[in-house]
């Protein structure tokens, strides 16, 4: 880990300048002047005549002229060109691992954080995949350290004896390499279409305060980050990770909301990341006792990566570990699946004691702007939508953080969505573990993107692995194709799901004798969302991962001249 030490535009005003003093205003009448020497009136003379009639054929002729310049066509220079679209060459596909989870000792706020030995079983490993275009090779791709060493390379050309799967499809894959920090899955460009590659990191532990399981998806590194869903209240830890794998300095601003409203923090401003390098952030030190924080991660220079690793103990009992992950942007309508609900009398009896009100499952709303949000929160089971204490609907307040429980509907996998006429950010806690005398387990499903076509989703060994998908109002079709470790890309399966239902499919241990290491995932119809859930048998151990973004083509993106 390396640590280096640390305007808002203003509106300019344009105003229109006051007439002069004198000047007369409009609908004034003329005053009377003074009259000097005899009352009686004076006839003009012949040469005040001539000097009048010579002003008016002045002023006509400029009125002429000044009609005949506004008609005249107007010189090309003074013709408004739209921006012409410059094409954007595709760029490398990066994803940033986040390391092991790791337990804070004698840690003071400001301070740099000091990590006891972790446990005796605690392991982490990358699982990853890398496709093929279609019917064409395997695009460059390694897995490194954030700096850039020890790379191993996935794939430099189609895996020997590998055979083809749809479209002529094939993968190169990492399965389930262990990792002692960050790393990084980066795959080189084919043709001009970004590589279609994903990778993601589990970490388990069957001893020791961070005993449970934390997944997070190996994310693409961005100028602007949404997390939601951390707390620093006693017996919580919340440890923001940022990693920056460019050839180009970060300096990092965060925004703090909590459940009073933003959280002006010494201290959160200016942060340095050098490249190649990790910086790790106590959130306590910012934003101390705060049951709900959200953190808003900007980037000048450098994009960053940033996950914060949350872990609960409540007493001596621990009570779950987890990444949690950046969500979607803020917007009007937020959705999160992969909600894996317990039984309602066994939540509502956990949750009724002193210290565990946050062992049950929960929505976090985060409104960043100035208007308070009324939004609709919905929830889809298996057998439809099912209804929420209070009607579903909440206010939420402007700059802060409001919570709102999802406890109460029957035990099952499920789709969240919210709606609002204003911006907001979304999470919703998963929970697992009825016994407030056993240990139990935490889990944050970040807000994610519409499916598409071809997302590469890879699914790490070992557990409980369940693909979770929700179809909001209209059917959607999902099409998957598992990817084993031998590079095949096997045939489609489809399942179609009714609007307003979440469906489940389990993740087999293999296909045709071979380990399956992920699959390749496209969406039709009405809008659909995914995520990969996790689990361990015989253990309370939970992880939910939204599913990826698909790989984009080329862009373009408007260019204007000026000087």
């Amino acid at each position: 880990m390396h640590e280096s030490t640390p305007n808002e535009p203003g509106t300019d005003a344009v105003q229109a300048a006051p007439p002069p003093a004198h000047a007369p205003k409009a609908g004034d009448h003329p005053q009377p002047q003074p009259q000097h020497g005899s009352a009686s009136r004076r006839k003009p003379s012949a040469g005040v005549l001539v000097r009048v009639l010579s002003a008016v054929a002045i002023l006509a002729s400029a009125g002429g002229l000044v009609t005949a310049a506004s008609l005249a066509p107007q010189p090309a220079g003074d013709r408004t060109i739209p921006a012409a679209l410059a094409a954007v060459p595709a760029g490398s596909s990066v994803g940033v691992c986040p390391g092991p989870a790791r337990l804070l000792e004698g840690t003071e706020a400001g301070t740099d954080p000091q990590f006891s030995p972790e446990s005796a079983t605690a392991a982490s490993a990358v699982t990853g995949a890398v496709m093929s275009a279609a019917g064409g090779d395997l695009p460059d791709s390694r897995l490194s350290a954030l700096n850039g060493t020890n790379a191993v390379k996935i794939a430099k050309q189609a895996p020997a004896g590998a055979t083809a799967g749809p479209q002529d499809l094939l993968a190169g894959v990492v399965p389930g390499r262990a990792v002692d920090d960050v790393s990084v899955l980066s795959a080189q460009a084919v043709d001009n279409q970004k590589a279609s590659a994903a990778a993601l990191v589990k970490y388990t532990a069957t001893d020791g305060d961070l005993q449970g399981a934390a997944a997070a998806n190996c994310q693409q590194p961005a100028n602007d980050l949404w997390l939601a869903g951390a707390s620093t209240k006693v017996g919580r830890t919340s440890l923001l990770v940022l990693s920056n794998a460019s050839t180009t300095p970060a300096t990092v601003s965060l925004e703090l909301y909590g459940a009073k409203g933003q959280i002006h923090a010494p201290g959160s401003r200016g942060l340095l990341v050098a490249p190649g390098t990790t910086r790790s952030v106590v959130l306590a030190g910012l934003a101390p006792g705060e049951g709900q924080l959200s953190v808003h991660v900007r980037s000048v220079g450098g994009p960053v990566a940033a996950v914060v690793q949350q872990s609960v103990l409540r007493g001596l009992t621990p009570g779950g570990v987890d990444y949690i992950a950046p969500g979607a942007a803020p917007a009007a309508r937020q959705v999160m699946t992969g909600l894996d609900i317990q039984d309602p009398a066994g939540i509502a009896a956990m949750t009724g004691q002193k210290g565990f009100e946050d062992a049950g499952p929960a929505l976090q709303l985060t409104v960043p702007g100035a208007s308070d949000a009324v939004v609709e929160v919905k929830m889809f089971g298996r057998d439809g939508q099912q209804a929420l204490a209070g009607g579903g609907v909440v206010t939420a307040k402007a700059g802060a953080v409001t919570e709102i429980s999802l406890a109460g509907v029957p035990a099952g996998h499920y789709t969240v969505s919210a709606s609002s006429d204003v911006s907001f950010v979304a999470a919703a806690r998963v929970t697992r573990g009825v016994n407030s005398e056993q240990v139990s387990d935490v889990a944050w499903s970040a807000s994610a993107s519409r499916l598409g076509s071809q997302h590469v989703v890879p699914v790490p060994p070992g557990g409980g692995r369940t693909l979770v998908f929700g179809a909001l109002e209209d059917r959607a079709t999902i099409s998957y194709s598992a990817i084993t470790a031998d590079g095949t890309i096997h045939g489609a399966a489809s399942a179609d799901i009714a609007g307003g239902t979440t469906t489940s499919i389990q993740v087999p241990e293999k296909v045709e004798e071979a380990v399956v290491v992920g699959y390749v995932v496209s969406a039709s119809g009405g809008a659909a969302y995914g995520a990969l859930l996790l689990q361990q048998e015989g253990r309370d151990d939970i992880s939910t991962l939204a599913l990826t973004p698909a790989a984009s083509g080329q862009e373009k993106v408007p260019v204007t001249l000026g000087y």
